[in-house]
């Protein structure tokens, strides 16, 4: 059975629903699938932080190779970038993106209080297997273990909902949409990931 599903307490008092949502998590815990339904239910876009990313990252990443903060940077500087266009211009919006450290959290938010995460957290056996199922992405399963070193897990201070990702997508879209304050209709999305 799924662990407990929290909101952490600075979600409350911030208003009302988030225009962006930033989905995080490790490689392989869900996020462009459920980053996408969500969209969906919000009426708005969807964004996949692998799109932001220059050459070079991609090509580190591939080699196996982490990536250290000096290269991330630059892409974390462009989606934050992003999030603000799309709060000045109304755009719902959903960004999947790893976000693990909570300065690059930080660095995404910038301050703005219409911006909530929706952590997707999980066991490393448990996103091992996915990754070992999963076909076509350019992260190897090697590098899982130097994602979870880095993961620092939302805490005090963050507008964040924590969903385990053992739930079928369809109960994860609906306990965050719930939780953040979403508008839509429970989701109707097939249960694999």
């Amino acid at each position: 059975m799924p662990a407990a599903d929290s909101t952490q307490p600075s979600d409350s008092g911030r208003g009302g629903p988030p225009g962006v949502v930033i989905v995080m998590g490790v490689s392989g815990s869900g996020k462009t699938t459920i980053g996408k339904q969500l969209a969906r239910r919000m009426g708005g876009v969807f964004a996949d932080a692998d799109s932001f990313h220059p050459p070079a990252n991609i090509e580190k990443m591939k080699a196996g190779h982490p990536l250290t903060d000096e290269d991330r940077w630059p892409w974390l500087d462009a989606m934050a970038a992003q999030i603000g266009q799309w709060l000045e211009e109304g755009q719902p919006a959903v960004l999947a993106c790893s976000a693990l450290k909570r300065v690059y959290r930080d660095r995404l938010v910038a301050g703005r209080s219409g911006v909530a995460f929706l952590y997707l957290s999980g066991s490393e056996a448990v996103i091992a297997t996915r990754l070992a199922n999963r076909k076509g992405h350019f992260m190897p399963p090697s590098l899982l273990r130097s994602q979870f070193e880095t993961l620092e897990p939302p805490g005090d201070g963050e507008r964040v909902v924590t969903v385990d990702i053992r739930h079928p997508p369809r109960r994860i879209i609906d306990i965050a949409a719930r939780r953040l304050g979403l508008p839509g209709q429970p989701s109707r999305v097939a249960d694999d990931v």
